[in-house]
């Protein structure tokens, strides 16, 4: 528990929410952190039916009182129809998010990719929001005014594509350096596969030949350069490679949603097989110790519409081209069990009473 006198760790997690995941309850129940608001992007899915999911899990954790704040429908420029040409040159990307109609392979993990138009929001499994509704200020806007209320305090984890930051860099090229700090979970550099579960190797043979695609940078590759090469104190990147060893396994599910609350019996709904992208970005900011292996690297991502569009680039130091490339501490090994036991102790702990409506049944009950 943090002392009455230590000020609290300021936050804004900027994501693409889909569903209920234990990325962001990490943050809500560490009470020593102070999330300054959530700022929704699309990406896996569409912005509103993200929103939704955002402040569903809000109501849930019992936390009406931080904004959601919406952010861009679509990307800087890339678009379906855009992908699709690219496809049809380069060749079948293995998740386009939003954009997905079918898998290509018929023996993976997850569940059957749920395509519809951007402004329409199916209803939620966990039931639909009712009480918390997103804010009327944009997101871009938010975080300009939060980095400017809060110079040098206010921390952005961003666990979804990086329009909104791009779009806030770009209003204001202060916005980068007034914030302490930026970490992203995405790109990739060379990730092997490390379980032996199916689900892990499904979700690694996608990188066996594509080692430099991940899905938060492809969406939108032009506004990760921009937020690349902004000046931000201090950057850290959470690639795939280091989630190749970790796994939101069945009994990990259980373990995560033990408590009798409204949280734990949302958690055991939670899909399994996943390995754990962003619950790795949320903790490594927590605890910086969990990260057993980083380097300093340069990074860019590659926007020339060709085979490796929205691909990383990457330099020792030294070796960068010096065209506004940041340097950044990239993580590339982690501690799996003081992961998970993270995960467990903040998720099983008590949390404010929930608002809205209660859960629906499950199917059977």
């Amino acid at each position: 528990m943090p002392s009455p006198n230590t000020p609290p760790r300021r936050v804004i997690l900027e994501d693409d929410i889909d569903g209920f995941t234990p990325a962001q309850l990490l943050l809500l129940q560490s009470p020593e952190v102070e999330v300054l608001g959530i700022s929704v992007v699309s990406g896996n899915l569409w912005r509103d039916e993200c929103l939704a999911h955002t402040c569903r899990l809000l109501e849930l954790a019992g936390r009406p009182d931080i904004p959601v704040l919406p952010g861009p429908v679509f990307p800087l420029l890339n678009s379906e129809a855009a992908t699709e040409r690219w496809e049809a040159l380069h060749g079948k990307l293995v998740w386009k998010g939003a954009w997905t109609r079918q898998w290509v392979d018929n023996d993976t993990v997850q569940s059957s990719p749920r395509y519809h138009a951007h402004d329409v929001v199916p209803d939620l499994a966990l039931g639909n929001p009712s009480v918390v509704r997103a804010s009327d200020e944009h997101a871009a806007l938010f975080m300009i005014r939060m980095v400017r209320q809060y110079p040098g305090e206010v921390s952005i984890i961003a666990t979804g594509p990086l329009t909104n930051l791009a779009l806030a860099q770009s209003l204001d090229p202060q916005f980068a350096r007034l914030a302490k700090e930026l970490v992203y979970m995405g790109g990739s550099l060379n990730p092997r596969r490390r379980l032996d579960s199916v689900s892990a190797h499904q979700f690694a043979r996608e990188f066996v030949h594509t080692p430099r695609r991940e899905f938060n940078i492809r969406w939108d590759p032009e506004a990760a350069r921009i937020v690349m090469r902004a000046p931000w104190q201090k950057i850290v990147m959470v690639p795939v490679d280091p989630s190749t060893a970790t796994e939101l396994t069945p009994a990990l599910v259980a373990r995560i949603g033990a408590a009798d609350t409204p949280l734990g019996h949302a958690l055991r709904r939670r899909e399994p097989g996943f390995p754990m992208w962003d619950e790795l970005a949320t903790a490594i900011w927590l605890r910086p110790e969990l990260a057993t292996l980083t380097d300093t690297l340069y990074l860019d991502t590659n926007i020339e519409f060709g085979a490796g569009y929205g691909d990383i680039l990457s330099w020792a130091p030294g070796y960068q081209p010096g065209l506004g490339e940041q340097a950044q501490t990239v993580v590339l090994d982690v501690d799996v069990a003081a992961l998970e036991q993270l995960l467990i102790d903040r998720l099983t702990a008590a949390h404010p009473p929930s608002v809205g409506l209660p859960l629906p049944p499950l199917k059977g009950e």
